[in-house]
């Protein structure tokens, strides 16, 4: 389906979005639409026969687990609302522990790189399919921007793209900005990913800004479109057309005339890059070739045959056979267990996996506990308020050693009652204050010693 230029639309930019000249399509954070009705504002947009695809960010087809149906449930009922052709996702892990490693589960409120091995493959290679069956519309798959990369990987990115498509036919959306930060942070050729990859399975693309600090790009989705990232799209529209192009942005929203300019940026560079008309050769011509390596030999307890290492051309990869039914539970158990033990490393303190560098973990630990004070202070904007200049301190102070178990508007309750218990905020007007929105939100649950200190608390004030 040809999609044509897009922009992600947010609550903060609606009007903004429906205004612009030009938008054959907008994106929405499938996690931020109810599940019956619709803004009235995509309403509006979907009646003049605006295309809205649906973004999700929560299901984690990367982890070690089988998707959860509750989710897979609530990404389908959005298609279905929005008459939308297809919905998108990433690939990556977003929450590890559980059952598999007899842990208490981990939330990394962010979107983390899965591992380029045959393991970590065959399990999102089945995620995607349970996902697949439940999807009423075909599936996208994103590329993520990454700040470490894994230890010991078996396939570069690109590889690793194309063995996904050879055995699930999922389709791809390829972010250009993403590929650009793995360039900065990894070390990545943005070049050899797109000769790598099947760029015939593109469904489209998404291009956002980002900032460079200390040598560490950040993905940012708050900063204008840089040219370096530009010349990435280039690179892509110098292989393909692709069916549709969309600029994110998702936080200090410019002016309209800004993202109106960045549309314009966008639009010239594919005019530029498009090779002249015959010239261009059919995506199947290959652009370099490529040796994949073999997946390993099974383990002993393991019933899967080894598998031979294919040597190809891209853009085209052979992928080694898929299980016939369900990867193994032993896959599944070891992709856990890495998965864990990386995400304890970011969000509980534990020490840094073999094989990861400690310096570039404490650079994702920080950026995860921004990225949950942030959005904290969107589904709570009272906290900041009652906090004041304290919030962000006091926040980062709390999230350093408690992991986030349960949902954004969870975290924002505990880090309340967290706050209270340590006897804060220093002012009583402030303490008060937080008091009564804890107690607000925090419904039937059931009386503990924060309860008990709030109530004390509570009589303190009133009796002065």
């Amino acid at each position: 389906m040809e999609l044509g230029i897009g922009i992600g639309w947010r609550p903060e930019i609606a009007h903004e979005v429906e205004a612009l000249a030009g938008i054959d399509w907008v994106e929405a954070v499938a996690e931020n639409l109810c599940a019956d009705h619709l803004p009235d504002s995509l309403v509006r947009l979907r009646e003049r026969g605006v295309t809205v695809v649906p973004h999700g960010v929560a299901l984690g087809l990367g982890g070690a687990d089988r998707p959860d149906p509750g989710r897979l449930a609530a990404l389908a009922a959005r298609a279905e609302l929005l008459g939308a052709p297809l919905v998108t996702e990433h690939i990556a892990f977003v929450r590890a522990g559980g059952p598999l490693t007899a842990s208490p589960g981990l939330e990394a409120g962010h979107l983390l790189p899965v591992p380029r091995t045959w393991d970590a493959l065959d399990v999102l290679c089945e995620n995607v399919r349970i996902a697949q069956d439940s999807l009423p519309v075909p599936l996208a798959l994103e590329n993520i921007a990454a700040l470490i990369t894994w230890p010991d990987e078996e396939l570069t990115e690109g590889q690793f793209l194309a063995e996904l498509v050879e055995r699930t036919g999922v389709r791809l959306l390829i972010d250009v900005a993403n590929l650009h930060t793995n360039h900065v942070n990894l070390g990545q050729d943005p070049a050899k990913a797109l000769d790598e990859l099947p760029v015939e399975a593109i469904a489209y693309v998404h291009v956002a800004g980002g900032v460079e600090k200390n040598g560490v790009w950040h993905d940012t989705h708050a900063h204008p479109v840089t040219a370096p990232v530009l010349e990435v799209l280039a690179e892509l529209r110098s292989r393909v057309d692709p069916p549709g192009v969309l600029l994110e942005r998702d936080d200090a929203f410019p002016p309209a005339r800004e993202l109106a300019g960045e549309l314009d940026a966008i639009r010239a560079t594919l005019r530029k890059a498009a090779p002249p008309a015959g010239s261009q050769a059919p995506v199947e011509s290959p652009a370099r070739t490529v040796t994949v390596p073999a997946a390993p030999a099974p383990a002993p307890s393991i019933s899967a045959p080894p598998t031979p290492a294919p040597s190809v051309s891209a853009p085209t990869v052979s992928a080694p056979p898929a299980p016939a039914l369900s990867v193994s539970d032993a896959a599944r158990d070891r992709t856990a267990v890495a998965q864990t033990a990386l995400l304890s490393a970011l969000v509980a303190g534990t020490p840094a996996p073999a094989g990861f560098d400690p310096a570039r973990l404490r650079v994702q630990s920080r950026s995860l506990a921004a990225k949950r004070a942030d959005v904290v202070a969107k589904v709570a904007p009272e906290l900041p308020e009652i906090l004041g200049d304290g919030y962000r301190a006091a926040f980062l102070a709390y999230a350093g050693g408690r992991p986030m178990s349960g949902g954004y508007r969870r975290d924002a309750l505990d880090f309340a009652e967290h706050v209270l218990i340590a006897g804060g905020p220093a002012d009583p007007v402030a303490r008060r204050e937080l008091t009564y929105w804890w107690r607000d939100r925090s419904g039937s649950r059931p009386p503990g010693r924060a309860t008990r200190l709030i109530r004390a608390a509570r009589a303190a004030l009133v009796g002065r």
